[in-house]
């Protein structure tokens, strides 16, 4: 659990840097910053994605699959709802709280570094990939908490259960966890991340959040195939 501990605590500190900065920024610059970051946060969705090529038919059906379940139970409104209890009780500063929590989740924890170094640390005891990963997510919180605000910081509670969850289920997962499937999930993750990132930069709003089961889905259908 050292990685994910690390990893939500470079998000809340990111996050508080980026509130101190937050305030000198003019609106015209905040704006230009997000579509910048969300450039980025395309390219490393693309990139990701791209490591699925050779499973192409099978990711096309589990974001297809997911997206129904996901659009069924409505996650995103479900997460939208929470981050604005959480603006109601810990903060006044305004609508961006919500939108900066589920915008910082849901970058934070459908990446493949998220899925292989929690997976590293719950089943070797190997940090490195996380630790990596707060390196880069504490950065990202700094860009986007000086934008969206407050919400940000408190991604670290979703990545903290999300990551601490997969590691402590890590040493169950083995027989299921093959190389082919977590090359799946993590293609299906950049594909969310790519979704995401099309979502900070355009005027139309991606539901990533609702097509968040389709990252689980390819261990499930490994699951059920040891039986057919």
């Amino acid at each position: 659990m050292l990685g994910t501990v690390v990893n939500a605590l470079a998000i809340i500190a990111g996050s508080l840097i980026g509130l101190l900065v937050k305030g000198g920024l003019p609106e015209r610059i905040s704006q230009t910053v997000m579509q910048g970051v969300g450039l980025c946060v395309a390219l490393i969705g693309v990139s990701g994605a791209l490591e699925g090529t050779d499973y192409l038919m099978k990711i096309i059906l589990f974001i297809v699959a997911g997206s129904l379940i996901g659009a069924w139970i409505d996650i995103e409104q479900k997460l939208e709802n929470l981050g604005d209890h959480l603006e109601k009780r810990f903060s006044k500063s305004g609508s961006s709280f919500s939108k900066g929590f589920v915008t910082a989740s849901l970058l934070y924890c459908v990446g493949a570094m998220a899925i292989m170094g929690s997976l590293e640390s719950g089943l070797n005891g190997n940090h490195e990939i996380l630790f990596a990963k707060s390196i880069l997510d504490g950065i990202i919180s700094i860009v986007l908490a000086s934008t969206l605000g407050i919400g940000v910081a408190f991604s670290a509670v979703t990545v903290f259960i999300y990551q601490g969850s997969i590691t402590l289920l890590a040493s169950g997962l083995t027989s299921i966890l093959t190389d082919e499937v977590v090359v799946q999930m993590s293609a299906t993750g950049g594909l969310l991340i790519l979704g995401l990132g099309l979502s900070m930069i355009l005027a139309n709003k991606v539901r990533v959040g609702n097509m968040l089961p389709a990252v689980l889905l390819p261990m499930l259908y490994a699951f059920v195939m040891t039986f057919l």
